[in-house]
């Protein structure tokens, strides 16, 4: 059902197709011992994990520790805190020569002086995708009155809390996640997970820590089985029992730190640096049967709140070549952003130049301070 965009065993991407050829700490440590023995799919529910925002995504998406907007629910809900007021948040971003439609949504705002709420939506989907698995009939013929057609997206719903700690330059924040998946008629699923974070800041620098799918991430797939039967042999050999019914997320985790240098009052340049990491073996540079860590570098050059100028280093990937011999890639991004009067409008480039196994992308993002319309 999933066909990954993959050169390495760390795909960024992916895409889907139609059914017819379906063939941290001592929490963190804890929760990933308790997945032990249970099935899992290593990329289970990837399009949580493209990212949101221009802005961020400019930067390599090294913003753990600065991020500070409606967007930190997906970055560090901790960075709610930083909010003066409501705030709003779009994205849209096309993959597969405008195949799978990538969509993003966020509203944020403070609660009190000592907390913050805010809700995001994402949406990753394929649609109007033709179903031939009813193309030739009993007796052999071809009709094309036969064919038809459906949809397949996966959504993301998500509730995230921040709040500041009476210890000073603390505070934290918590995401509670509701993953819908839907394969048109075929099969659907349910998923529930939470994230923690928090962000920490002292002589200018600032630190962040994300715990993502903390407790595991689980999806429960029903799958249609009179549809699955008329699919089922389509392969020779393959497919010939229902898939697995259960998705496991395992944890991951993201730490970051930034520092903004101020020059002349005109000009800033922010500088911010990630480690993210999964508990799993992979092709990151750090490797181990434990963890595997790659490193994110990102800067964004600000002039008098007006204009911003962005790049990022990030996938930094071992990549395994024909000769068997080993080659570092890595996944250059840049963006630019215009800031007016409570209104922001960021792009980015991803994957400059095609130098690592992601695609590239064209992303615009929208951020609307609310405050402006009073």
């Amino acid at each position: 059902m999933y066909i990954f965009e993959k050169k390495s065993n760390k795909p960024r991407l992916f895409k889907k197709i139609a059914l017819k050829k379906i063939p941290l700490i001592a929490l963190l440590l804890c929760c990933c011992a308790a997945t032990y023995g249970q099935a899992v799919r290593k990329y289970s529910n990837e399009f949580m994990n493209i990212g949101v925002d221009a802005a961020a995504l400019g930067m390599a998406n090294a913003v753990t520790s600065s991020t500070a907007d409606v967007n930190s629910g997906y970055w560090n809900p901790a960075g709610l805190m930083q909010l003066e007021d409501k705030q709003v948040s779009l994205m849209h971003a096309s993959y597969f020569a405008n195949i799978a439609q990538y969509d993003y949504a966020a509203f944020a705002a403070p609660i009190d002086e000592r907390s913050a709420w805010g809700i995001s939506v994402i949406r990753f989907g394929v649609d109007d995708i033709l179903n031939t698995t009813q193309l030739i009939d009993a007796q052999g013929n071809i009709d094309y009155n036969r064919i038809s057609k459906f949809s397949t997206a996966d959504y993301g719903v998500t509730f995230s809390y921040a709040r500041k700690l009476q210890v000073p330059g603390w505070q934290y924040g918590v995401n509670a996640k509701v993953i819908r998946r839907i394969i048109g008629d075929f099969a659907n699923s349910w998923g529930f997970g939470l994230d923690f974070a928090v962000q920490f800041e002292r002589n200018d620098w600032k630190f962040g820590l994300m715990l993502r799918d903390i407790t595991t991430t689980y999806n429960i797939w029903n799958i249609d089985e009179d549809e699955y039967a008329k699919i089922k042999g389509a392969i020779e050999g393959q497919n010939q029992e229902l898939p697995e019914s259960t998705e496991i997320t395992l944890p991951k985790a993201q730490l970051g730190i930034s520092r903004k240098y101020d020059f002349h009052a005109d000009y800033t340049l922010l500088a911010a640096v990630n480690l993210n990491m999964e508990f799993a073996k992979t092709n990151d540079i750090i490797a181990s049967d434990f963890v595997s860590v790659a490193p994110a570098i990102g800067f964004e050059g600000g002039y008098t709140d007006l204009v911003f100028l962005r790049a990022g280093f990030g996938n930094f990937q071992n990549i395994t070549q024909i000769d068997n011999s080993k080659k570092l890639s890595f996944q250059p991004n840049i963006g630019l952003g215009f800031k007016y009067k409570g209104i922001q409008i960021d792009y980015a480039l991803t994957d400059l130049g095609n130098q690592s196994a992601a695609l590239y992308s064209n992303i615009f993002s929208l951020k609307v301070d609310l405050s402006i319309f009073r």
